[in-house]
């Protein structure tokens, strides 16, 4: 009897949670849509486009000198582990003129690690006010059209993001606070490992159909 327990904790237990731990993945290791459609900045920049690409977008504002902290724990905590899967980008919408103090920062965050797929659009306020009222989100942006939260967006320019945060008022977060080092390493990190592991899942999916 002892050896029969003994057996089905060593064996049968740990297949069992690993049964239920993947059926958990594939139903609800989504992250939710938040907004249907953004505006694409391919309109801006014809060389960048949201879709097709999974994106981290940002808002730097006028004042860079003062946002380089913020760039910084990004680089760190989500840029340097994921920039290497396919597909992967940094969109950062800055206003026009600020295209030394960019300059600048590029170097800054090119000494840590390669900066290919970090992209900055220059525009007008209009179209930066634009682009950030199409999130349709709770936040604001600042007087110097920046914003210390960064927002996910997925192939299909769909904002993604929490309904059920623990953290927020009303379970809804719309983005990350790039301020808070601990926000990007318990939350952030963990949605972008959802949205990258839902496409590969798909992408797995079809090639398994298509070998039927």
């Amino acid at each position: 009897m002892k050896k029969t327990i003994v057996l089905v904790v060593l064996f049968i237990f740990p297949l069992v949670a690993y049964l239920f731990f993947a059926s958990g993945v594939n139903q609800f290791g989504r992250l939710p849509v938040l907004t249907e459609k953004i505006s694409d900045v391919s309109t801006l920049d014809p060389g960048t486009t949201f879709k097709d690409k999974i994106t981290i977008l940002g808002f730097l504002g006028s004042d860079l000198e003062y946002k380089k902290g913020n760039a910084f724990n990004l680089n760190q905590k989500i840029y340097k582990p994921f920039y290497e899967f396919n597909d992967f980008q940094m969109v950062m919408l800055v206003p026009d003129g600020t295209q030394d103090k960019v300059e600048d920062l590029k170097k800054d965050l090119g000494a840590l690690v390669d900066i290919s797929k970090w992209k900055f659009v220059f525009a007008p306020e209009k179209e930066i006010t634009r682009v950030f009222n199409s999130l349709e989100t709770d936040l604001e942006l600042d007087a110097q059209l920046g914003t210390p939260y960064v927002f996910i967006i997925d192939k299909e320019m769909k904002l993604r993001g929490r309904t059920d945060d623990e953290d927020e008022d009303e379970g809804v977060k719309y983005g990350f606070n790039t301020i808070s080092v601990a926000e990007l390493n318990n939350k952030m990190e963990d949605d972008v490992k959802v949205i990258l592991a839902e496409y590969r899942l798909a992408l797995k999916k079809n090639n398994a159909d298509r070998q039927k």
